[in-house]
């Protein structure tokens, strides 16, 4: 929907510098500013994921954060953008919120320079995230190319540890591993940048991993194949999944570009479920040259991403439109 009214615009003329706009859903604005500096835009914000004040105060923030990340960019500052039900919630609560959200901050190593706030029915908090990168580093999802390898750096079922939390099914060590990822700041993102061999960045988030994979492949026109096998997946989520927890928006995710994907006929659902399940902060893919797989692995790594995994690759497509295999 969003799509179709964004396309209704009356802006027909884009400004030459304006290097990312909405052509092919990438993560974050790009305009450039001179010959050596662009500016990153992007904003998300969302109501609560989990119980804890300070817990989703960072989640939202490096939620926002991370699209900065995946075109490639390093975070300057960030405005605030907070939505709170005044008469319902204690300040101490909303204090809370946005301290966790700042201490995200602090970590990205940027001030929270402003934002605006309302009274709302249900509490909102999120971002505005401002970044600069080289305008010839820009990393869009568009840019895979034929042979390319396909790179993980997060584990994936983070959805449906949150669906298990609202059933009180969570347990403690699958709450901290659920908080681990989603507040891990993908920051590895303006490392690759410099990197010439990588050639295309996203993050997964609210589409699923499949969802996203498949924007680089529109973008890219190219086919994709994966190898179920060598997704990192968070092992309590798998767990939850047999049980039949997941949530309302996977099904959706597969809805809206499921014809679109090729799955062994031997699949079981709860891997159809994985693929489609909607993540908060969730890891960067990226799309490399062959020779750039071993310097990539090192600095996701290095950045602490023990899970990061070499999942698939790229190549020309088979028909008339680009397909996701899994193998």
């Amino acid at each position: 929907m969003l799509s179709r009214i964004i396309a209704e615009s009356p802006l027909k003329t884009l400004p030459a510098d304006l290097l990312v706009g909405i052509e092919t859903g990438d993560d974050a604005a790009v305009y450039r500013l001179n010959d050596s500096q662009a500016i990153v835009a992007t904003t998300d914000f969302f109501m609560p994921i989990v119980d804890d004040a300070r817990d989703f105060g960072r989640i939202a923030a490096a939620n926002a954060l991370s699209d900065v990340y995946a075109m490639g960019g390093r975070p300057i500052f960030a405005l605030a953008i907070v939505g709170m039900p005044l008469a319902k919630l204690p300040e101490d609560v909303i204090h809370t919120i946005l301290e966790g959200g700042a201490s995200i901050c602090a970590e990205a190593g940027i001030p929270i320079a402003g934002g605006h706030s309302i009274d709302a029915p249900e509490p909102m908090y999120g971002l505005v995230g401002l970044g600069i990168v080289h305008p010839e580093k820009v990393k869009k999802n568009s840019g895979a190319r034929a042979g390319d390898v396909l790179i993980l750096g997060k584990p994936l079922g983070i959805g449906i540890l949150s669906a298990a939390l609202k059933k009180d099914l969570l347990s403690p060590a699958g709450y901290d591993e659920m908080v681990r990822w989603t507040t891990k700041l993908n920051v590895t993102g303006a490392t690759l940048a410099d990197m010439d061999g990588v050639h295309a960045i996203t993050d997964v988030t609210g589409f699923g991993f499949a969802g996203h994979l498949l924007e680089i492949c529109r973008g890219s026109q190219l086919d994709c194949s994966v190898e179920f096998d060598q997704l990192p997946l968070v092992g309590e989520a798998v767990m939850h999944l047999m049980a039949g927890i997941a949530t309302g928006a996977s099904a959706r995710n597969w809805a809206s570009y499921g014809g679109s994907v090729a799955l062994p006929s031997d699949m079981p659902e709860w891997q159809q479920k994985m693929i489609t399940d909607p993540q908060t902060s969730g890891g960067l893919l990226v799309a490399c040259a062959p020779e750039c797989v071993d310097t990539v692995m090192a600095a996701l790594r290095g950045d602490g991403f023990d899970r990061a995994s070499i999942i698939g690759r790229f190549a020309v497509p088979g028909g008339a439109a680009p397909r996701l295999t899994f193998t």
